[in-house]
């Protein structure tokens, strides 16, 4: 069985059951994953609490963080993957990273640097349509700018799913939308070996 390693980052949220859900998931298909707590152990129960948490923290600091996560593992060539604020921060990693393997987006995107470039850095992004955090306009500029550096990028929408809808625990849930996310996901990972 084909392996990757793994960074996987949690949402504004914190660490949560589904996140280590999620990892296991990952780690059942046969790849090694790492799951980084950004928030020292503290979740949020509300995405209002969940911003709150990060603003406290700061995006800086939240880089760094997610940097040092990384180190330990980047030399093998990292597949960096995050749930919304967590995909922001595991992009944000992988356009750094010349030995990234691969980038999985699950509902968050972030800003592209300028001058940011990639060579045909593999990357999967599942969203729901239409999404507050992740407006069409957005989703429009962020594919184009994406290419533009040189990624190979492949997105899938989700009608009428919540932002974080593969959260059992969230408001946002949408079961038959998380279920079609994973095994395109896993064959996303799987490619990549």
């Amino acid at each position: 069985m084909a392996s990757s390693t793994i960074l996987l980052f949690h949402s504004a949220y914190g660490l949560r059951p589904a996140v280590h859900a999620a990892a296991d998931r990952l780690r059942a298909a046969g790849h090694e994953v790492h799951v980084p707590d950004l928030y020292d152990g503290r979740t949020a129960e509300t995405v209002e609490e969940g911003m709150a948490i990060k603003d406290e923290i700061g995006t800086d600091e939240l880089l760094r963080r997610a940097v040092t996560a990384a180190a330990p593992y980047s030399d093998r060539g990292l597949v960096y993957a995050g749930f919304s604020l967590g995909g922001s921060l595991a992009q944000n990693l992988a356009l750094a990273d010349e030995k990234a393997r691969g980038l999985l987006l699950l509902h968050g995107t972030s800003d592209i640097a300028e001058g940011a470039t990639t060579d045909d850095l593999p990357v999967q992004l599942h969203v729901a349509d239409p999404d507050p955090f992740e407006p069409h306009d957005w989703l429009n500029t962020w594919y184009l700018g994406m290419r533009r550096a040189g990624a190979d990028v492949e997105v899938y929408r989700y009608p009428g799913a919540g932002h974080i809808y593969t959260d059992p625990e969230l408001p946002d849930y949408d079961e038959k939308a998380a279920e079609a996310t994973w095994p395109v996901a896993l064959a996303f990972l799987d490619s990549l070996s």
